[in-house]
């Protein structure tokens, strides 16, 4: 009978210890992918924050586009002045002396 008490002691004493590692186990993949779920959270808000930037950004160009009355005059002086643009058969003289 003591061989018997033994056994199941031994055998329930690597049950509870089989179990105990289980639940840890379990405990680290949880907080693990908590910590995961929170800087994809983080990730998102940030994201979210340059849509809403950018977005403004895209309505205040909108505006200024559709608020010049010259339209394709307006569009013609920038494209000159900034994209260095010309006319097809027009000249452009450039000043090399740096003047």
């Amino acid at each position: 009978m003591r061989e018997v008490t033994a056994e199941k002691s031994r055998g329930s004493r690597l049950l509870k210890i089989a179990l105990l590692c289980l639940v840890v186990y379990f405990a680290y993949i949880l907080i693990s992918q908590q910590m995961a779920i929170g800087e994809k959270r983080q990730q998102l808000a940030s994201l979210q924050q340059e849509i809403y930037v950018q977005e403004l950004s895209n309505n205040e160009l909108r505006h200024d586009i559709e608020s010049n009355t010259g339209g394709d005059e307006h569009l013609e002086s920038v494209a000159r002045s900034e994209l260095d643009y010309a006319k097809s058969g027009e000249r452009v003289f450039v000043n090399i002396a740096g003047e």
